[in-house]
């Protein structure tokens, strides 16, 4: 790992810190809750724009449906959220909704149905296209795929999430040591991931994404130590580092999971197989760091030292920026 291509983790870097932002994971929200054989209780919530200002997107509903009395619109927690009840004339079932106002956006759309067996539908809607068809209930092959791709997609989109594993790459020193650190990370976060969804353990949202911003910016001061010559417990067992900011990880994890909710009837399918979609996420990170940076570390002539401390002082800086940014945040 110590050959791994200084432009590999150049270019890595770069296309991480394109997104820079203090909330990684923050879509949209569309709740439809059965109340009986045509009627459903609608949560829409979009994320709040600079001055409190309303994202212009809107759910289409299909010819056969009008809504229900007034909606109740409120902003809670730097988001809109809009509830309203709909009636659906014959039924939702083989029905398209659409979301319009995010194409050409950058936020993707959570679809949540619950239906009246206690069965879910859960969709993930990108700006380029944002309709999705009501099904029949699920089975458990289904939940779990959805949930699989969930997990993926997710750990793909959670740049801060990414940015740990890469300064923990940029730390460890062979291919034991990181599968070690990267099982740690994993045992950890997994523990905090199934014990927050559970409601076992609740911490607020907002710390928990402070501090692993700040998780971020001690492992990439650690690389510096390390390149300097300040051996630390860190870089002699960077396992106990990944487990115990991988705990807070998991909170994390959990945090973007409760926001799409499990459904009642496949819980423990659908949390493993989130689980195991954020894992298989991971790796395939990892893989690619790996694969790729074996494969240019035969033709760089760049010193692999020097690139790697300016890409750990780069990743450190915008990680403390995010630290800053998110303390102001919920403090204010």
């Amino acid at each position: 790992m110590k050959t791994v291509s200084a432009q590999l983790l150049t270019m890595i870097f770069l296309l991480l810190s394109q997104a820079a932002s203090a909330d990684i994971f923050r879509p949209a929200y569309l709740e439809l809750s059965q109340t009986d054989a045509e009627h459903y209780s609608v949560l829409w919530r979009v994320p709040a724009l600079p001055d409190n200002r309303r994202l212009a997107a809107r759910v289409v509903f299909p010819g056969n449906v009008e809504r229900a009395g007034e909606s109740r619109s409120a902003i809670i927690n730097n988001a809109w959220e809009e509830r309203f009840e709909i009636v659906a004339t014959g039924g939702l079932i083989d029905q398209q909704i659409t979301i319009d106002g995010i194409l050409g956006g950058a936020t993707d759309v959570i679809v949540r149905v619950e239906r009246m067996d206690g069965t879910t539908q859960l969709e993930r809607l990108q700006p380029a296209e944002p309709v999705f068809t009501v099904t029949a209930s699920p089975g458990p092959g289904e939940v779990a795929v959805a949930y699989f791709v969930l997990g993926v997609e997710h750990i793909l989109g959670g740049i801060d999430h990414l940015l740990f594993v890469l300064a923990l790459l940029l730390l460890v020193g062979n291919l034991r040591r990181l599968v070690i650190t990267i099982t740690a990370f994993t045992v950890a976060h997994s523990i905090t991931l199934v014990c927050a969804t559970l409601g076992w353990i609740s911490l607020p949202g907002p710390p928990v994404e402070a501090v692993i911003a700040l998780s971020i910016v001690f492992v990439a001061a650690e690389v510096i130590h390390e390149q300097q010559g300040r051996s630390s417990i860190t870089a002699r067992a960077p396992w106990i580092v990944a487990f115990g900011f991988g705990l807070l990880h998991g909170l994390g994890f959990a945090g973007a999971l409760q926001e799409v909710g499990l459904p009642e009837t496949a819980i423990p399918v659908a949390l493993l197989m989130f689980n195991v979609g954020v894992e298989a996420g991971q790796l395939l990170f990892v893989a690619a760091v790996v694969i790729v940076g074996t494969l240019l570390g035969r033709v760089s002539r760049v010193p692999s030292s020097l690139v790697k401390r300016t890409v750990s002082y780069a990743i450190g800086s915008v990680a403390a920026f995010w630290t800053i940014e998110r303390v102001t945040a919920f403090v204010q």
